[in-house]
């Protein structure tokens, strides 16, 4: 029990994390459903229900046939002439069993229709996941390079400073000049993937509205439970693996339905034959069978392989899904350890900085070497960013494949 309470309270801090720097389920689900894929889905949805209830409904209706003729004849009395006519009216009968197989048909149609719907949504999970992480990265790289920017700024005014009062030489400022300039091209660079980043989210998402600032990626939290109850989840609810199987339903249910036309619909009907100007009047039943033969015996040797296959697709399918689950949650845990030693790093590498400065401020230690620590930890500081949105990244991506974020299930 106690267990149980620290899960769903790791479960909850996730949750509250994600909240603080991610768009909340309500917006995302609106942008995402307008989608053109997840329309197109949404339509295949619709016809699929439109053919089930064709299906269910039966190919056989009534058909009429009429004929109107004249007839003439040579009778003692002379040249007789008759109008006539013949009306029938008949309709194949589906034999029993065979509607079953219909609505099965149809029914799986609608699950396999309705499982690529949620799919094509789960893709744009996917898809908005990485266009905000990629934003949010590329804002950690910005802040950092306003960061140094804004440093050197400072530092070249108090060195210029210096010299004019020559306690320092001109050598010294030439150099922090360059490492300026540097830094000023790094956040040119920096401002211009930033807006590339939200152009590309605002082009994949026309209805998702942008923060006009990019708040900052939290340090990574582990994933409650074991990673092989969240690889057992996603292979669960793919909805992939699910549509496929709802194919091999259909599948099975066609070859059933083959082998059952074999024995062909009988075509009942009614028929009234007026003849010789009513004089003669005929009252009938038509009955019509077709025969079966090597076509229809082929076409159901046919669908039982291609039912066949469909479950091999099935296999097929999971097998990658299970792979790609695997892939993913190793990933979780294995960019979450990289991001901590980027933040060791990041921390020895502070107060080195710190040191070096000192000692720069306090003449003992060279401008060129206190530009080169500064230029190593702004390097280190950009690789922790990243180690940290990656690491975000794929422990989000463990989330929204095991569909415990942007989805309604």
């Amino acid at each position: 029990m106690k267990r149980l309470f620290v899960i769903l309270l790791g479960a909850c801090s996730l949750g509250a994390q994600a909240q603080q720097w991610l768009p909340p389920h309500a917006v995302v689900h609106e942008a995402i459903d307008i989608q053109p894929d997840v329309v197109a889905a949404r339509a295949r949805v619709e016809a699929a229900r439109a053919r089930a209830g064709a299906l269910a409904a039966g190919p056989h209706e009534f058909q009429l046939d009429a004929v109107a003729q004249r007839r003439s004849t040579d009778e003692l009395g002379g040249r007789q002439r008759f109008s006539e006519s013949e009306f029938t009216l008949s309709r194949a009968i589906r034999l029993p069993g065979k509607a079953a197989l219909d609505r099965r048909i149809g029914d799986a149609g609608v699950v396999a229709a309705e499982l690529r719907l949620d799919d094509a949504r789960h893709q744009g999970a996917r898809r908005m996941l990485d266009d905000w992480m990629d934003w949010l990265r590329a804002a950690e790289h910005l802040r950092t390079a306003e960061a140094t920017s804004a440093l050197l700024e400072r530092e070249r005014s108090g060195l210029a400073r210096r010299v004019e009062l020559g306690e320092s030489s001109r050598k010294d400022l030439d150099l922090i000049d360059v490492e300026r300039a540097q830094a000023q091209a790094r956040l040119l660079a920096a401002q211009a993937a930033l807006h590339s980043t939200r152009e590309a989210m605002h082009s994949d998402f026309p209805g998702l509205p942008i923060p006009a600032s990019a708040p900052a990626v939290d340090p990574p939290l582990a994933l409650p439970e074991t990673p092989q109850a969240w690889i057992d989840r996603i292979i669960a609810r793919s909805h992939e693996i699910g549509a496929l199987a709802a194919d091999a339903e259909q599948a099975d249910a066609r070859a059933a339905r083959a082998r059952a036309e074999r024995i062909a619909d009988p075509v009942l009907g009614f028929r009234r034959l007026d003849e010789r100007g009513g004089a003669e009047q005929v009252n009938g039943l038509v009955l019509s069978i077709p025969l079966g033969g090597r076509y229809r015996a082929a076409n159901a040797q046919a669908e039982s392989a291609q039912a066949a296959a469909v479950h091999g697709d099935v296999a097929s399918m999971r097998r990658d899904i299970s792979r790609e689950a695997v892939v993913t949650v190793t990933a979780a845990a294995t960019l979450a350890a990289q991001w901590q030693a980027q933040r060791d790093a990041l921390d020895a590498s502070e107060a080195a900085l710190k040191r070096v400065k000192r000692g720069w401020e306090l003449g003992e230690v060279a401008v060129a070497e206190w530009l080169l620590v500064q230029r190593q930890h702004t390097q280190i500081a950009a690789a922790e960013a990243d180690a940290r949105a990656d690491a975000e990244r794929a422990r989000l991506r463990v989330l929204v494949d095991a569909h415990d974020l942007w989805h309604d299930e």
